[in-house]
């Protein structure tokens, strides 16, 4: 039957990792070995207590009905981890409201505060959801670039005045996915000076906020004098909790902007399944003893894995957060290229830098998601490709 397509469709094609799981399978029917470091899916399970309470009252019958909303269990353990971790203080009530993971909530929120046509600032490399947000919103994007010389940080002062006066939302996103970036105190400030001018609100991604090495201890943008008064942040339990199937999350910060949003909600979904939003719960409870777990492991995986690359003879920058490396390609290269070339010579799985941004080219981003075993025959298969070089 002839059908209708909507026009928006079309800022909704095949994406690159789509490409990349096609080929992959396709690899592995004819009965090569991959080795899958393109998804940034946590391998580690929940805590046993998480999953504990999980299955416990996943078993009571009364557990079934619609929540509709985030409950208020939930947002003050929310409340009580901001004040442990951060120092920062979030009225449970009234500043917090919860997502079905933090790409639901990244995708819905433009449609609360930009019209088609809008411009929304983004950061090029960024996480695809961002692009998926302004697409559904018919909001235009500005990208601002993450160059390595400016450690990975937006320039504000070469946003043009006209695209700032017309500017609705400002995306950020640190530690960075695919960028290991680290924001400072320093330029969140001057974000939040940019958004009171320019009446911009700030939305701050901090799925990563418990991925941190060598002791540099991420800032939360709420911990930033000002910051509630321009902006939210959001963040995800799927990475640092392990949570990434059980779908939950929340959103934190101005007052007005949370009830808005979950104005926009209340018509959009019925709440997150009560035990996984109990599950939640543990796992905040205890973030200090799951993040340090977490942050040894990865940190461990990192090391490991950049001096086996190092001793294939390709060298790459040392992340300080996030569970990716984001690595520069052997000259001769496009990054696609490289990464299919990894995949028919290695079975190896990386994702080009270009699918983060046209920035990203010259890139390609590797997730830490395997054990320390596996990295380091994933870096040994790789010298393949590697120690012959490409010419230009």
């Amino acid at each position: 039957m002839a059908f209708h397509l909507a026009k928006r469709m079309e800022a909704f094609g095949p994406s690159i990792f789509s490409e990349l799981k096609a080929y992959k399978l396709k690899k592995q029917a004819e009965g090569k070995k991959i080795i899958d470091l393109s998804l940034g899916s946590p391998d580690l399970p929940p805590a046993p207590f998480v999953r504990e309470q999980l299955a416990a009252l996943a078993a009571e019958p009364d557990q079934y009905g619609y929540t509709l909303s985030g409950t208020q269990e939930f947002y003050q353990a929310v409340a009580n981890y901001y004040q442990r971790a951060h120092g920062v203080e979030i009225d449970a009530s009234t500043e917090i409201v919860h997502a079905m993971g933090s790409q639901e909530g990244l995708v819905h929120l433009p449609l609360v505060f930009a019209d088609p046509g809008d411009i929304i600032l983004v950061t090029d490399p960024g996480y695809p959801a961002y692009e998926a947000g302004l697409a559904v919103a018919g909001a235009e994007p500005y990208y601002m670039p993450l160059l390595k010389e400016n450690h990975f940080l937006p320039d504000l002062k070469a946003i043009p005045v006209d695209i700032a006066n017309k500017a609705r939302m400002m995306i950020l996103n640190y530690p960075g996915n695919p960028v290991p970036g680290l924001a400072t105190e320093q330029f969140f400030s001057e974000v939040i000076e940019f958004a009171r001018k320019h009446h911009i609100v700030v939305l701050h991604d901090a799925a990563y906020s418990e991925f941190y090495f060598d002791h540099q201890t991420p800032l939360s943008f709420l911990a930033v004098p000002g910051a509630k008064d321009v902006g939210m942040e959001i963040n995800s339990l799927s990475k640092s909790f392990s949570l990434a199937g059980a779908r939950i999350a929340y959103i934190a910060g101005n007052k007005d902007m949370i009830q808005k949003a979950a104005q926009l909600k209340s018509n959009l979904d019925y709440g997150v399944f009560a035990p996984v939003q109990a599950a939640g719960i543990a796992a905040l409870d205890h973030a200090e003893e799951i993040g340090q777990f977490v942050r040894t492991t990865y940190e461990s995986r990192r090391n490991v894995f950049i001096a086996a690359l190092e001793k294939i003879g390709w060298r790459v920058d040392k992340p300080s957060g996030g569970m990716f490396i984001w690595a520069k390609i052997p000259d001769g290269w496009t990054s696609k290229e490289f990464c299919f070339a990894c995949i028919d010579e290695a079975g190896v799985v990386m994702v080009p830098g270009p699918a983060f941004g046209q920035n990203g080219e010259g890139y390609v981003r590797i997730a830490l998601v395997h054990s320390e075993e596996i990295l380091k025959e994933a870096a040994e298969k790789l010298q393949s490709v590697i120690e012959v070089p490409r010419l230009l």
